[in-house]
């Protein structure tokens, strides 16, 4: 069932939002050669403790406060002090916070130092792919309209999509329905109405949209071993806008 916010819980989830885009302000500096993904996760907790907020991912029992994946690790890379970044990486951050209740929930991914010509076009057409799906996220629209938008830029540039892992409702729990698929597939199709805040979450790989699961249990990777970029917003639908929770608008501190 999905869940529609009322004003007052989509104030909530703002509020977090607007905390976990400025933890990103702070973050993404530090992410250089060097640093390990434990020491930025170590910052995310310090940072989440220092609001009263609570690393979301630890309600999944997942051992970090961020998913840091590098290179051909798409989600859920697990942080480590024995994971140093180096220069070329792509490193991607997916981080939620839960404050007070309501939950936050967006991933970037960092350049570091000098990258490929091929994974800064997978950087640009990821970030393209994450335009593309929050404008088509309207009221009257359907989920699959999303699902289409974020697909078509992707292949454009022949890169695959990621069709095993998907972008979700979110707010008042990690993860909600409706699920919403970066690839066109049959199956449920919802209206988008007032009051939905969903994680819109493009994952976009440099070859196939293949993936594998490691023994770990969380970490996901590109199955022909071609670097791959994660990219989300929480958005709010309402009547006559679509608003992004999880950006700092200019001016706003």
């Amino acid at each position: 069932m999905i869940r529609i916010k009322n004003e007052k819980q989509i104030d909530g989830i703002r509020r977090s939002c607007k905390a976990l885009a400025r933890l990103y302000r702070e973050l993404i500096p530090v992410v250089r050669e060097g640093i390990t993904t434990g020491e930025l996760d170590d910052l995310c907790v310090a940072y989440i403790k220092k609001i009263g907020g609570k690393p979301a991912w630890y309600s999944q029992k997942f051992p970090g406060a961020a998913c840091i994946s590098v290179n051909e690790e798409v989600i859920h890379g697990i942080p480590s002090k024995s994971r140093v970044i180096k220069n070329g990486d792509l490193v991607s951050l997916d981080i939620g916070i839960d404050l007070g209740g309501f939950i936050s929930d967006s991933a970037v991914t960092v350049a570091v130092g000098s990258i490929s010509d091929r994974d800064r076009l997978l950087m640009d057409t990821t970030k393209r792919c994450l335009e593309a799906g929050i404008a088509a996220c309207v009221k009257g629209n359907r989920i699959g309209d999303i699902s289409r938008a974020v697909y078509d830029v992707a292949v454009s540039e022949g890169f695959g999509v990621v069709y095993e892992y998907c972008g979700h409702g979110v707010g008042l729990s990690v993860h909600e329905d409706p699920q919403i698929p970066n690839v066109p597939e049959r199956g449920p199709n919802p209206r988008i109405v007032p009051g939905m805040v969903l994680a819109i979450e493009p994952m976009i790989n440099l070859g196939s949209g293949d993936v594998d699961l490691l023994d770990d249990g969380w970490t996901v990777v590109t199955s022909d071993g071609l670097n791959s970029c994660h990219m989300e917003h929480t958005v709010a639908v309402f009547a006559d806008h679509t608003e992004i929770l999880t950006m700092l608008n200019p001016g706003e501190e």
